[in-house]
């Protein structure tokens, strides 16, 4: 009896000793989390490839911790506008999103992604990494059951593909046109024009039998490879309706909560890398596929001041009607807003050397903005959101494994 009790407390010594060696089981002992995840676009929309490079990236950064597959658009979640609520719901635990689809859901979904007249490229990528944006998107996506991240921006998009010049106001009258952007519509319909929303996939044929006078997508590198060239005469430019187009990545809450920290920090490292290598990307094919469209026959019809100018007012208009009705929205375009205007003088003593613009009106709906948070409550949120933001940025105290996952860099 004592031999088995002494064999047994030698078994028990020897356990402990390696426990203490190796350490406790990993939280990935069973191997990595397995993910499915989606992009909204099909292969001939060419916007998918800043979904594959974040997945292809997080596999190697992550191997031993999360493993993800990725699915072009359509093969799990059959529609694009039924991705919200697979995410949402945990069918799959990732997807990518366009923004704006959600916007009758919330509208200030419409508010992180493109908006007329507003958000350049450079502009998102401040706001978002420095000046507080990415805590508003994860405040009104954390509503829903869904973590967010933005991943992608491309450079602005096009502007619109027609059969006709447009180079004035006055020229947009009677033009049906397929427009995404529920501001968008509302902008070309008091131009007198129709917007008819098709899926991307719909508009080469409806160019092409004339159901559309016009329409609009993407970046040059995408509208060329959905065949535009071949079924338009002119590209009416600048972008004005989407100048700054974001993507994001939607997760699950509940698959992100399971995550070990140091997985949770690498999907947001990797999400900010790979909105600048998109951005990177589509900026340079922008000009390969300028070219590309001028060969083939395409003309430029270049709109005039005082068609910009009045757009902008349109802009801004129904911002602070969607702004009044919605405090989520208020407080998003608030923040915005005055990120436009803290960066005026910056950029105009720089001028021509930046990357954003002075919009015209600025000043006013500023104002405005600012009168309406206030009265809603949410002005010394949003003040005391970006001086955290600044404050972590600055100190420049980086997240260490270890400790609970919350933001990096961390609070000082």
């Amino acid at each position: 009896m004592r031999k088995k009790l002494f064999t047994g407390a030698l078994l028990l010594i020897l356990f402990l000793s390696m426990l203490a060696v190796l350490g406790p089981p990993s939280a990935n002992a069973a191997g990595p989390a397995k993910w499915k995840m989606q992009t909204l676009w099909v292969p001939s929309i060419t916007l998918w490839r800043g979904d594959k490079y974040l997945v292809d990236l997080l596999n190697v950064l992550a191997k031993d911790e999360l493993e993800i597959s990725y699915n072009e658009g359509g093969t799990l979640v059959t529609t694009s506008g039924e991705m919200f609520d697979a995410i949402r719901n945990g069918v799959i635990e990732m997807g990518t999103d366009w923004p704006s689809y959600w916007e009758g859901k919330n509208t200030a979904f419409s508010l992180f992604t493109s908006v007329p007249m507003f958000f350049t490229p450079a502009d998102y990528l401040l706001w978002f990494w420095q000046g507080g944006g990415l805590e508003l998107a994860q405040e009104v996506y954390g509503k829903y059951n869904i973590v967010w991240y933005p991943h992608s921006v491309t450079s602005p998009e096009c502007g619109q593909r027609s059969h006709i010049p447009i180079t004035k106001l006055a020229d947009y009258k009677g033009v049906k046109m397929r427009q995404c952007g529920r501001n968008q519509a509302r902008i070309l319909k008091e131009m007198g024009g129709a917007a008819i929303f098709m899926p991307g996939a719909e508009i080469y044929m409806a160019l092409q039998r004339g159901t559309i006078d016009a329409g609009e997508f993407s970046v040059p590198e995408c509208d060329w490879s959905m065949g535009f060239q071949e079924v338009t005469k002119y590209w009416i430019l600048p972008g004005w309706h989407q100048p700054g187009p974001v993507s994001g990545v939607m997760i699950n809450k509940k698959a992100f909560d399971r995550l070990p920290d140091i997985t949770k920090f690498k999907i947001k490292e990797a999400c900010m890398a790979t909105m600048m290598w998109a951005w990177t990307y589509f900026e340079y094919s922008s000009a390969e596929y300028t070219q590309k469209f001028l060969s083939a026959g395409t003309k430029i019809s270049k709109l005039d001041e005082e068609a910009l100018k009045r757009i902008q007012s349109l802009s801004f208009q129904f911002l602070m009607e969607d702004a009044k009705a919605n405090p989520d929205h208020a407080k998003v375009a608030f923040s915005m807003t005055k990120f436009l205007k803290d960066f005026a003088p910056w950029r105009d003593y720089q001028y021509p050397f930046m990357f954003g613009r002075n919009p015209w009106g600025l000043d006013e709906v500023y104002a405005d903005l600012e009168a309406l948070v206030k009265k809603n409550g949410d002005y010394d949120k949003v003040i005391a959101l970006e001086r955290d933001v600044r404050k972590r940025a600055e100190a420049q105290k980086f997240w260490k494994p270890g400790t609970k996952y919350v933001q990096n860099p961390v609070a000082p």
